[in-house]
């Protein structure tokens, strides 16, 4: 039975807006990027994607690269003492994505996120909370492959949904998801 869902996917790709969605239905969220955000504000630092990174590479040499994970965990055990699926917004590295499976085994479902990369790079050019050009998106990309493993979780993701249309039609595709998870019914591999 699912009790976690975590969301992965490129920048860009709407992890974010489906995260914003299973909140909408009342699921509790738990963004990893938040204990990144934390560490900054600890360090006094300005919270630019600049310092995000310095602070992401530093935590992760000192700790290991599932410290994010490491530390959300007895959180997400908190949640589900009182609720019966928790989400997981960005879960970033292979490694992270190891240890909440050695830790739930089959009670985690990952549903990846798709877009096209230009479309990707569109939305961050226009979005409101911190902007990309396309020359920035590409750079932190690359950064998150190549640095923080993130090409493992969304290749190992159980279900994948592409994104390439409007916001309404990946409700949709995430309410399909969520009714049969709730419904416990059987949970086709690939969502289009």
């Amino acid at each position: 039975m699912v009790k976690i869902i975590a969301i992965v996917g490129m920048p860009g790709s709407g992890k974010s807006v489906v995260a914003s969605h299973f909140k909408n239905q009342g699921l509790p969220i738990i963004w990893l990027g938040e204990i990144i955000i934390s560490e900054v504000e600890k360090k006094g630092l300005m919270l630019t994607p600049q310092n995000e990174q310095l602070v992401r590479e530093e935590i992760r040499a000192k700790h290991g690269m599932d410290v994010c994970v490491q530390m959300a965990l007895p959180l997400i055990q908190e949640k589900l003492l009182n609720h019966s699926l928790v989400i997981i917004d960005g879960l970033y590295s292979f490694s992270e994505y190891k240890t909440l499976k050695n830790f739930f085994s089959h009670e985690l479902l990952v549903i990846a996120i798709f877009t096209p990369k230009a479309l990707r790079y569109k939305r961050l050019f226009f979005r409101k909370i911190r902007p990309l050009t396309a020359e920035e998106a590409e750079l932190r990309d690359f950064m998150e492959i190549e640095k923080i493993e993130k090409g493992g979780p969304i290749a190992m993701a159980d279900l994948t949904i592409v994104n390439d249309g409007t916001q309404d039609q990946l409700h949709q595709k995430i309410e399909i998801i969520l009714t049969e998870i709730l419904h416990n019914s059987s949970l086709n591999i690939c969502s289009n």
